[in-house]
């Protein structure tokens, strides 16, 4: 597996890649792996010739500092793990090489990024396809694979490939879940015991809301039916509650009438957790 530090010695390397006819899969992460990143791996490699893994802490997607400085890292550990994943290429690089001196470029998708958990959290998705536009670009893989957990994410990264013609097939990767439902995340790590076990209200949440057989199945009945079970348990704020149009994220009322994305942010012990969920009608 090789280890690269710098855009330079990453093309160089991708290029022996091409020079071979061979296929690239990326798979963009901050690190401190985990299953669900493993799952990514794993769909990459079914699907390219090549696997190519980015362990980035963006700080361009982090509202306040001390949530950047407290992110969880372990490089030694996240290396053993993509080599016995069987990765090829494992890109580490320095803030200063995705944000060298006097960087001035911003990549926004004006609507998606500035609606739904991006009111929770402004400015995080121009901060996330900033940095995927430029791993794209130093990469250039043929596809790259992202999770469903980050639903909001992956159309907004959807989005920006189609939009700027970037030549990558955007894989949507299920959520992977740990034994209690609870969606994998590096940030579990961060939560108290208490909040770790409070945190699995999240899951049971969309399991009701997935299993609803009221008639009609209406957006009004299954937000509050959510709502409830997450309120019920005090340890849970609940910060954003959206049922959106699957594919475009487009506000949606009434009786359910075409597959639909239910995306929930709540707080545990000021840690922030996401989870999502699609129905169909």
């Amino acid at each position: 597996m090789k280890i690269c530090r710098t855009t330079a010695e990453c093309r160089q390397t991708i290029a022996t890649y091409r020079q071979a006819g061979e296929t690239v899969g990326l798979v963009p992460t901050m690190g401190f792996l985990h299953a669900g990143h493993m799952t990514l791996v794993q769909s990459a490699k079914a699907r390219a010739d090549r696997v190519v893994v980015t362990i980035f802490v963006n700080p361009t997607q982090f509202g306040q500092a001390a949530d950047l400085d407290s992110y969880p890292r372990d490089e030694a550990r996240d290396l053993d793990m993509l080599r016995a994943a069987g990765v090829d290429l494992v890109l580490i690089p320095e803030v200063a090489e995705i944000y060298p001196e006097g960087d001035e470029t911003i990549v926004e998708t004006t609507r998606m990024a500035n609606m739904l958990h991006g009111l929770v959290r402004p400015g995080h998705f121009r901060g996330v396809t900033t940095v995927v536009a430029r791993l794209f670009n130093i990469v250039q893989p043929d596809l790259a694979c992202f999770g469903e957990k980050d639903y909001q994410q992956l159309q907004v990264i959807s989005r920006m490939t189609r939009d700027l013609a970037f030549p990558i097939d955007v894989i949507g990767v299920p959520t992977v879940r740990e034994e209690d439902g609870l969606a994998m995340s590096s940030r579990n790590v961060r939560l108290t015991p208490e909040d770790r076990a409070a945190a699995r209200v999240l899951s049971l949440s969309l399991d009701q809301a997935e299993s609803w057989s009221n008639t009609p199945r209406t957006v009004e009945g299954l937000s509050a039916a959510i709502a409830k079970v997450i309120n019920a348990e005090p340890r849970a704020t609940l910060r954003g509650l959206d049922i959106v149009d699957a594919e475009t994220l487009d506000e949606i009322s009434g009786p359910l009438t075409t597959a639909a994305a239910i995306m929930i942010s709540a707080e545990f012990g000021g840690i922030l957790l996401i989870d999502q969920r699609v129905i169909e009608p």
